[in-house]
């Protein structure tokens, strides 16, 4: 991974409490909210300043919209939902260009665990009598992506940060 410590370290703590709401609304509403997608890019706005020099900082907002084009065409082609397209473009400023792949093989599994944790709980009695409301239960076809897309930045920053933090 090609994020650095320094650059982890300050998005971390605001990524983390969002990965949280993000997960839950999404699979208490299948949706995830528009306020959760500024709240990404305004921390990535006000911090990433601070955390990349301004050359850095200008071309991964570019990242952005090249993400945010692809996902409304994958949203088009109804590959995946307007909310996860939203929340993806908003996450990409987040990661180094060169961690491109990583990230994505990073995605490939955390999806994995997600899915296969979602519907575990899915059918625990305990979580079904303590979250009778979420919607992400009822659906037999869809998943709430929020999960996995969220928690694989939060992953990301994390292993940054734990990599920095060894050496």
């Amino acid at each position: 991974m090609n994020t650095t410590f320094a650059e982890a370290i300050w998005f971390l703590p605001f990524v983390a409490l969002l990965t949280i709401y993000v997960s839950w609304t999404d699979m208490k509403f299948m949706l995830i909210k528009n306020q959760a997608v500024l709240a990404l890019m305004l921390i990535f706005l006000v911090i990433g300043p601070f955390a990349f020099s301004f050359d850095v900082y200008l071309w991964r907002w570019l990242q952005f919209l090249i993400v945010l084009v692809l996902g409304i065409l994958f949203n088009a082609a109804g590959v995946l939902g307007a909310g996860d397209a939203k929340y993806a473009a908003a996450m990409a400023p987040f990661i180094a260009p060169e961690d491109t792949m990583p990230v994505i093989f990073l995605f490939s599994g955390v999806l994995l665990a997600a899915f296969v944790t979602h519907r575990i709980f899915k059918f625990i009695p305990a979580m079904q009598r303590a979250t009778p409301d979420w919607k992400s239960w009822q659906e037999e076809r869809l998943f709430p992506m929020g999960l996995a897309i969220s928690f694989t930045l939060f992953a990301y920053l994390l292993l940054s940060v734990l990599r920095g933090a060894g050496g």
